[in-house]
């Protein structure tokens, strides 16, 4: 039986010109998750980003917005983990995902990195692939060279709408997922998208 989650990351770029960026979709998925369950995330050095923690389903759980650039997170999601001694299958990685459309939201354990500098560092860093991920769909550009302009430039209106649909979708499955309810988290958030 999987263990509920006791870390949640939402990967980001740190500064105000990547905050509505499509590469930042992570870090909004945490500020929605900090907003519903009216908790404070403050800036942390020791986990090099913005931390809080949280009760979700009775579940205590820690989140957190890496501060350094998306291709050192990994440096913030180690030393929270080893400050808290979090085992890695408990982590749960949102992150933007080229490969799924927009308003589409998936749930999965382990992987590659898929090209996403943020997923690749945090491989590195934990020495496994073994942490869940959030693929939270910001679709593909037409052009594949175009890939790093597409996720450092802000969605339209109709697509950061579906973005943030899709986001509270993940939220309202987040009891299932506290709880170590992987499977049923999948089924639910797999059947249904705004796309």
């Amino acid at each position: 039986m999987p263990q509920p989650i006791q870390l949640i990351v939402g990967l980001a770029n740190p500064g105000k010109e990547y905050e509505n960026t499509r590469h930042n979709a992570g870090a909004w998925f945490i500020k929605e998750i900090a907003e519903q369950f009216h908790s404070r995330l403050n800036m942390e050095a020791k986990y090099y980003g913005f931390h809080g923690t949280t009760k979700i389903h009775e579940q205590s759980t820690h989140l957190l917005i890496p501060t350094t650039y998306m291709n050192l997170s990994g440096q913030a999601v180690r030393a929270c983990m080893n400050y808290h001694k979090i085992p890695t299958d408990t982590v749960l990685i949102a992150h933007d995902e080229i490969d799924l459309p927009v308003g589409t939201v998936k749930l999965k354990l382990d992987g590659g990195d898929g090209g996403h500098n943020g997923l690749k560092n945090i491989i590195s860093h934990l020495n496994t692939k073994q942490f869940y991920r959030l693929r939270i769909g910001v679709g593909r550009p037409t052009q594949s060279k175009d890939v790093i302009d597409y996720v450092l430039h802000q969605p339209s209106k109709v697509d950061r709408e579906k973005i943030n649909k899709s986001l509270i979708r993940a939220i309202d499955a987040l009891p299932l997922i506290m709880s170590g309810e992987m499977q049923k988290a999948m089924n639910q958030l797999h059947t249904e998208t705004d796309i």
